[in-house]
């Protein structure tokens, strides 16, 4: 899916996706990510839903986002609590959904000025 942007303003969008990608301000990734407003992770470590692990969250901490919104890929998954509770302790909401719901969430997050991150598992 190709998404439509409003206006870019020097922040990371997502501009499309499809089963085995997402576009971020046009520019195609193919492995999973982590993308913030002024930021991208590149080949984030979490190759897949079950190898998952909460260090691979310790490193959102340091760049002190609102929400993460985690995309698990093309069907919705929740991980074990465990996972996610250094971004709890650190009072970061989390939202988990599948990988094309947190692309259009994130976008609007960002249309809002809200400091998100999209943990995206692709």
């Amino acid at each position: 899916m190709k998404l439509h942007l409003s206006e870019l303003s020097g922040q990371n969008r997502i501009t499309g996706y499809g089963d085995d990608y997402v576009m971020i301000n046009q520019i195609r990734y193919e492995n999973s990510l982590i993308v913030l407003p002024d930021h991208i992770i590149e080949n984030w470590q979490a190759k897949t839903f079950e190898q998952m692990e909460a260090e691979h969250f310790e490193c959102l901490v340091s760049f002190q986002p609102e929400i993460v919104l985690l995309g698990t890929g093309a069907n919705l998954q929740f991980p074990h609590h465990t996972l996610m509770q250094t971004l709890n302790q650190s009072g970061v909401g989390i939202e988990v959904m599948d990988t094309h719901a947190t692309c259009r969430t994130y976008n609007i997050l960002v249309d809002e000025g809200r400091r998100v991150a999209a943990a995206l598992l692709i």
